[in-house]
């Protein structure tokens, strides 16, 4: 689909020019984020109609000057090829996406979640204690993602919601191993219920870190995620935090299913992917693959109870459960 941008208001509304696969051409209106950024889409014709009325506004001219100009046959080919450069470069970023839980309306917390494919399905995966957590009195009945829409322009983003129970049944999927709950969990997402002209990426079974990866301890590692909610509020992507592996990694810290990081991470990192770049090399010695090896799944910080508040930092340390597991869930 190309897409070229008409008009831009002052409030963060914009509408866009699209055509389809069978060059049908209409005009997408995303709302600003304080209306909800919803996303409607009409044809050209009935956009422009409108504009003969009291509804009539700069979009509506913006439009007609698109069209009459004929530039949107000489501009097509350039933001797809831009569109194609950017979704590369961000491959990672994109496949990790904002949370935020609800219980009916009232929105509750802010988390991180990754976009999961295995085959056809579509999952999304995040912390366990994002979807419940009976010690905090945490019990949202449905959550939100941030989708991009538009991969010539970052900035166009739509909120999916999605339930977390049906007729009281939760609808998440999560594990237990003979260590206890693991605090991962992983929620089908509907193909339907993605926005037309979803833009994203997704891990599958192969980036998950096998024997064959040696990650030894003082690994760097990535953790991509939202703390505090923290992100790139105009591009709307996670930002990436530094760590190493701070445990023996392939062994069970404490006999559970998780290894330890030594990173920075604050509240909303919840559910982030930790990733190692993976690189494979030929014959020749030369790199002919770059790409993500996903290690875990970040949990929560540690701390120990006993710490002097006044006189001892704080550990910096973190829980990561073994990105395996997801091989387990996503089963069907």
């Amino acid at each position: 689909m190309n897409t070229t941008v008409i008009y831009r208001s002052p409030n963060g509304d914009h509408w866009m020019l699209c055509t389809g696969e069978k060059q049908t051409r209409f005009v997408r209106h995303v709302a600003n984020a304080a209306s909800g950024g919803a996303v409607s889409d009409v044809s050209v014709e009935e956009f422009l109609n409108t504009a003969g009325g009291r509804h009539r506004g700069p979009q509506h001219d913006a439009l007609r000057k698109l069209l009459s100009a004929r530039t949107l046959a000489s501009c097509a080919p350039a933001p797809d090829r831009q569109a194609e450069s950017n979704v590369q470069a961000d491959s990672l970023l994109l496949s990790v996406v904002q949370v935020r839980t609800f219980a009916r309306t009232r929105r509750l917390t802010g988390a991180t979640g990754f976009l999961f494919a295995r085959e056809e399905r579509l999952f999304l995966v995040t912390s366990r204690h994002v979807m419940v957590d009976a010690p905090s009195q945490h019990y949202p009945d449905h959550l939100e993602i941030e989708m991009h829409i538009d991969p010539a322009n970052l900035g166009a983003s739509v909120w999916v919601s999605l339930p977390l129970y049906v007729e009281g049944m939760s609808l998440w999927r999560q594990a237990a191993d003979s260590g206890g709950e693991i605090d991962v969990a992983l929620l089908e997402i509907p193909r339907a219920q993605m926005p037309r002209g979803a833009v994203f990426r997704a891990f599958g079974p192969e980036h998950i870190a096998t024997s064959g990866d040696l990650v030894q301890i003082g690994a760097t590692v990535l953790i991509v995620g939202f703390p505090l909610s923290f992100h790139d509020s105009l591009h709307h992507l996670p930002v990436v935090r530094h760590g190493i592996v701070a445990s023996s990694f392939g062994l069970r810290f404490q006999g559970k299913g998780c290894f330890i990081t030594d990173a920075r991470t604050h509240r909303g990192t919840s559910g982030a992917p930790v990733v190692i770049r993976r690189t494979s090399i030929s014959a020749d010695a030369k790199p002919v693959d770059v790409s993500w090896g996903l290690l875990g799944v970040h949990s929560t910080a540690f701390d120990m109870g006993t710490r002097d508040l006044h006189v001892d930092e704080s550990l910096g340390l973190n829980c990561a459960w073994y990105a395996d597991v997801l091989t387990t869930l996503s089963e069907n």
